[in-house]
């Protein structure tokens, strides 16, 4: 059997780095958003959590 020229990384590096550039990624995409006002609201439908029985 021969062995690989190089160690593989291990995919814990790899999921490590792809959750930092997903982070990165979103922060600069919310960042962009509150710069144009494009920031979505939660909307008030009126209802509340509450049972008030009515």
């Amino acid at each position: 059997m021969t062995a690989p020229s190089k160690p593989l990384p291990a995919k814990d590096e790899r999921a490590e780095r792809l959750a930092a550039a997903l982070r990165e990624n979103l922060k600069r995409r919310k960042a962009q958003a509150r710069a144009k006002g494009d920031v979505p609201k939660p909307v008030d439908t009126g209802r509340t959590t509450e049972n008030t029985g009515g």
